[in-house]
């Protein structure tokens, strides 16, 4: 009988011992397989995890050096009014599947908040539900309070977009890959390139990375 107790204590306690670690468990957060947490780091810093392609650290400093140098252009800095500027999306011509749009989206997030009125920025992407919500202004479904004339969408006076291209070589000993970075300002009434600026990278490894 006192074996039997012994055993039942013991299966109780197992059990109470087990539910508290997945309780502890559930609440310690989300680790990865080797056990290291996870590690929140400044997008312009490099971390352990890395390959031979566009990384955040490549996207901070290149998107800061294109914004400083748009602001430095005279058709930006000494316009007499601030000129629309609309986006055109940038060509990837690297190996890499990288998100084209956010070099322009942060770009232009630096020249709003940098350039103070200097530079102002047309939603051309969002054109469909812009044109939808003037038909209906017309129509009488909606009423203006900004803008009871309903006028014509604004035209842009630069367009600015950008291009990325690579070139890789591989040997057995590892994988290398260059990748120029150039972005352009353009004129939209003479196609005139008013500004260009690039910058470029070079980077080698013994392993490559898997881009998602």
């Amino acid at each position: 009988m006192m074996n039997t107790k012994l055993i039942l204590q013991s299966t109780v306690l197992s059990g109470a011992v087990a539910g508290l670690a997945l309780v502890s468990g559930c609440a310690s957060g989300v680790k990865n397989p080797s056990g290291t947490p996870v590690t929140e780091m400044r997008p312009d810093e490099k971390g352990f995890v890395v390959g031979t392609g566009v990384e955040s650290t490549d996207l901070v400093r290149v998107t800061d050096k294109m914004a400083r140098g748009i602001l430095g252009c005279a058709q930006i800095a000494n316009a007499p009014a601030a000129p629309w500027i609309v986006l055109d999306p940038v060509m990837n011509e690297t190996r890499f599947p990288v998100n084209k749009t956010l070099f322009l989206d942060r770009i232009r997030g630096q020249l709003i908040s940098k350039a103070q009125g200097k530079a102002r920025f047309l939603a051309r992407e969002r054109m469909t539900v812009l044109e939808q919500e003037r038909q209906m202004k017309r129509s009488g479904q909606l009423t203006s309070t900004s803008d009871p004339a309903v006028q014509e969408f604004k035209g842009a006076d630069f367009f600015l977009t950008g291009k990325l291209s690579g070139m890789s070589s591989s040997a057995a000993g590892g994988i290398s890959d260059y990748i120029l970075y150039s972005f352009q300002l353009i004129d939209a009434r003479t196609s005139e390139i008013v500004w260009e600026g690039a910058d470029e990278i070079k980077k080698q490894g013994v392993a490559d990375a898997v881009y998602r």
